[in-house]
């Protein structure tokens, strides 16, 4: 004969019965002490034991993960700061970065056989800086900071009047270089370029130095005309002013109309009459 199991027993009581025994049960485990307690209960104890102290770390961990994913970042000259929103500033030190540890990526050499000519002195070089960061075939000897010389975008634009998809965007790319704004280090970096280089881009795309030189000369002009333009406009507005100013409203002459008696006019056929001005 098969021996009902505690399990069956609990689920063929009623509701009010599985909490008396459930009851019962906490009771005789409070009641008895620890060494008493078979050893199936003392494992299952110990299995619930461990399976809340997991879901407590869980609850724990994910309550610090939202906490720092809810706060805010604040930069302090060169730190950065977590705002934990308590009146505490945790500062972040996996951000940071030492910049004297910073190792600069250097290019390797190229070797003898495949080494570009200078396109001055006529001998193979292995490194340049001009050849590295412009591909001109120019060794550093060679090098003249008169002859290679660097344009910012601004100048760029302004003297061989070309626009920013002439830099940036036209086919071939225009090789630059970024530097710290010396005027200000909290601006954008600057983008150098060299002028040979934008030169030959501006012959691309107006055609000749000739062309190039025309369009100063007449978007100067333009320049002059619309000041001028400006300035007689200005000084019709001047003169406006200054003539109602001039011009005292208070001090017009006011008169009425004064007519005398009506007279027959035989030869007329009507009755005119006299108007005369009597002055305020």
């Amino acid at each position: 004969m098969k021996l009902p199991t505690s399990k069956n027993v609990l689920t063929g009581m009623s509701l009010n019965r599985r909490k008396l025994a459930a009851f019962n049960i906490s009771w005789i485990m409070t009641e008895t002490s620890e060494e008493d307690l078979p050893r199936f209960i003392k494992l299952k104890v110990e299995k619930n034991r461990q399976k809340a102290i997991i879901i407590k770390r869980t609850k724990l961990l994910l309550h610090t993960m939202t906490k720092a994913e809810s706060a805010t970042a604040v930069q302090i000259d060169t730190t950065k700061h977590m705002d934990t929103g308590g009146g505490f500033l945790i500062e972040v030190k996996h951000d940071t970065i030492d910049v004297k540890n910073v190792i600069p990526q250097v290019q390797a050499p190229v070797f003898k056989p495949d080494q570009p000519f200078c396109e001055i002195c006529n001998k193979r070089f292995a490194t340049s800086w001009l050849f590295d960061n412009f591909t001109l075939k120019c060794c550093d000897t060679c090098r003249n900071p008169e002859v290679h010389k660097l344009l910012t975008k601004t100048e760029a634009k302004d003297i061989y009047l070309l626009r920013d998809c002439d830099l940036d965007k036209r086919e071939p790319l225009l090789k630059f270089i970024k530097q710290k704004n010396p005027h200000n280090m909290r601006w954008g970096d600057m983008k150098l370029y060299l002028q040979n280089q934008v030169g030959k881009r501006a012959i691309e795309v107006w055609g000749s130095e000739e062309k190039i030189k025309e369009e100063k000369v007449r978007r100067q002009e333009r320049k002059v005309r619309i000041k001028t333009i400006k300035f007689q406009k200005q000084l019709r507005e001047l003169k406006k002013r200054v003539r109602s100013s001039l011009y005292d409203r208070t001090t017009a002459v006011s008169h009425t109309h004064e007519f005398s008696s009506e007279t027959y006019n035989q030869k007329r056929g009507h009755l005119p009459s006299k108007m005369h001005y009597m002055f305020l």
